[in-house]
């Protein structure tokens, strides 16, 4: 089976699987989606009992699939970039130190907290893992989900002012939790004393700085690129160009492609580019391009997460383990935001109750499950992938579910 077949299963199951779900289930896309999709696992796991050919072709497909490569290296940069161009961009500027203190504090304080408290909670389950391994936990399921957030938070009706924290949030979150992700890989690696200070800030400044900067350059050709014709069809090849290109130079220079996009897909998307550089034609285009591109690269996504459910390794007690992690992530969550939110809420009139909201509508999703199977066997992956599985599914089903009913049954004003 080569990579076209296996390109156009996937398209095949997400279509399939999609129609059921609009059709019969009627739940937001990246939940139906998912949960279609493991329940068709299942199923296909019980047939294997009497024959096992849809069980090896699933097992086929998702062996040579690298889910890590495949989402970090190719559909990122395309979702974030398309997330971020839809994005209240003056919103986000007046919110953008809260926005900054989550998506750098928060990630950190979070990290720390995961990753301590799984430390010992795993001792009590009779799976004693390094300290420096639950860090690593902590890194990879601290960042919210830009992609499950962005489609749920669409539908649950989240007052504007909060909506934009959470989303501008998990836009930048993800570069930032990768970089400290990338950090504390690199210590269990090669050892504390070989990996100085000096190391560190330098790869947190190359990966961050320079992402940004990458990010505001790109923005600043496509909008004079764009600005200076008026050809919707080119235009539209110039943004995906940008994405294309910006990913291939921040991956050549080991700068944060996440980062750059989204910070490319908000000049470009903002209202004052807008006008300046597109005809209403071109904007109505690129809008409807990036949507598409988004919705595709979506439903392939959570068909793939469902899917990953076949890499597991099948062990009681690493169930147990991610059972016990969901309430330690969600507490974890809502501690690590304690202090930006008390902070900036009486300067910035928050919303009621937005460390609740912010909690619960804090996703997990592909990213996680992507860091996850990047990590070693040294690093006990299997135990931390199972663990993060079950995270990202109760995040998503559950979480992604009734955050609607949250916001209303608190009431919150628009």
């Amino acid at each position: 089976m080569d990579y076209f077949t296996i390109a156009s299963v996937l398209i095949f199951l997400s279509a399939v699987f999609g129609y059921i779900n609009v059709r019969f289930l009627k739940l937001p896309n990246s939940i139906g989606l998912m949960l279609i999709t493991i329940v068709f696992t299942l199923v296909v796991f019980a047939i294997s009992g009497f024959d096992d050919t849809l069980l090896n072709a699933e097992k086929y497909i998702i062996t040579h699939i690298d889910f890590r490569t495949v989402l970090m290296d190719v559909m990122l940069s395309f979702l974030l970039f398309a997330g971020a161009l839809h994005t209240n961009f003056e919103q986000l500027k007046v919110q953008r130190w809260p926005v900054f203190a989550f998506a750098t504090l928060g990630v950190l304080v979070s990290t720390f907290l995961v990753g301590t408290a799984m430390y010992y909670i795993l001792q009590v389950v009779g799976l004693p893992i390094d300290y420096v391994y639950c860090l690593l936990f902590g890194a990879l399921i601290s960042p919210t989900d830009p992609i499950a957030v962005l489609g749920i938070l669409k539908k649950a009706g989240v007052p504007k002012k909060l909506e934009t924290k959470i989303v501008g949030e998990s836009l930048f979150n993800d570069g930032v939790g990768v970089v400290v992700f990338l950090t504390i890989f690199q210590i269990a690696s090669f050892g504390s004393s070989e990996t100085g200070a000096s190391e560190i800030l330098k790869l947190f400044g190359q990966e961050v700085i320079g992402g940004l900067v990458l990010g505001l350059l790109l923005g600043w050709i496509t909008f004079r690129l764009m600005k200076s014709i008026d050809d919707y069809d080119i235009e539209v090849i110039i943004t995906l160009a940008a994405v294309m290109t910006g990913t291939v130079i921040a991956h050549q220079l080991h700068l944060s492609a996440p980062l750059a996009m989204v910070t490319a897909g908000l000049i470009v998307g903002n209202d004052k580019v807008r006008n300046a550089a597109m005809s209403e034609t071109t904007e109505t285009y690129v809008d409807k391009f990036w949507e598409l591109l988004d919705i595709l690269l979506n439903t392939i996504l959570f068909v793939l997460i469902g899917m990953e459910i076949l890499v597991l390794t099948i062990e009681l007690n690493y169930f147990v383990a991610g059972l016990i992690a969901i309430p330690v992530v969600l507490a974890c969550r809502y501690l690590s935001l304690l202090l930006p939110i008390n902070f900036f809420k009486k300067k910035l009139d928050f919303v009621p109750n937005t460390n609740i909201i912010m909690t619960w509508g804090g996703l997990r999703g592909g990213i996680s499950i992507a860091l996850a199977l990047g990590l070693t066997a040294d690093m006990h992956r299997d135990l931390f992938l199972v663990i993060t599985y079950v995270v990202v599914v109760f995040s998503i089903l559950v979480q992604g579910l009734t955050v609607e009913k949250l916001v209303k049954r608190l009431s919150l004003p628009n």
